[in-house]
């Protein structure tokens, strides 16, 4: 079976095609440009030096959240138009399993964070496997202290990785001390990869979807969606 897998929850815009258990190209772009720029590129790209085309793909899988509203919006779709063409099926990846394999041979547990602003993240918590790490809580939008009091209670050392890593390393350092493993650099981000790799795993399980069927993953509102509901909710008697 051979996957083309993408992943646009964040900045980063990634793709890559997996034949069986064969990793055959991947491309990671984080330079700041729109996804709606960079990504049918990048697949192009990807196929030209693969010397593949899209009647090849077996399998069509996207990250689905949660993440970037726009950047999902815009992965979903393409993912989604493109197996649609091709007559294939596809698999919704959330995001959080797939930033979990980054870290699968970790031996603790392993935190994916994805920065859902105010001193909040998207996370879940996974215990490792040889493949696939094993999500053993929800999937999650909760404050770094409410995150960091789950794994104080655990009582186990924790890899984080995500683009949240960034910007709570120090404060988990002191708040977890030798409970807290910052993954490198080379190993935080969104790898279609990952993406793949779960996607094998569910495709394996008979876990196939139609292209009609994939649908963002948000965990919760935008922040617009929550600031009109509030100021609905002040406007009733």
């Amino acid at each position: 079976m051979t996957i083309l897998a993408i992943d646009t929850s964040s900045t980063v815009a990634t793709a890559a095609v997996m034949r069986g258990e064969t990793l055959l190209g991947e491309f990671i772009l984080n330079n700041g440009k729109t996804h709606s720029q960079k990504l049918m590129p990048l697949v192009n790209e990807l196929f030209k030096g693969l010397d593949m085309d899209i009647g090849e793909i077996d399998l069509f899988a996207a990250s689905v959240g949660p993440g970037s509203f726009t950047g999902l919006r815009i992965g979903i779709v393409t993912i989604k138009a493109m197996a649609y063409s091709a007559g294939k099926p596809v698999i919704s990846v959330p995001t959080l399993d797939a930033l979990a394999v980054n870290a699968c041979s970790f031996k603790g547990l392993i935190c994916p964070i994805m920065d859902a602003r105010n001193k909040q993240v998207y996370t879940a918590l996974y215990r490792p496997d040889i493949k696939v790490p094993q999500r053993i809580t929800e999937y999650m939008g909760i404050t770094v202290d409410e995150l960091s009091q789950l794994i104080l209670e655990q009582n186990q050392e924790a890899i984080f990785v995500g683009d949240a890593v960034g910007l709570y390393e120090d404060y988990f350092k002191t708040r977890l001390g030798e409970l807290c493993t910052i993954a490198p650099s080379s190993l935080r981000l969104q790898r279609a990869a990952c993406v793949a790799q779960v996607a094998m795993e569910r495709a394996n399980e008979g876990k196939l979807e139609s292209c009609f069927d994939m649908k963002p993953f948000y965990l919760r509102k935008s922040q617009a969606e929550r600031e009109y509901e509030r100021k609905n909710a002040e406007k009733q008697p």
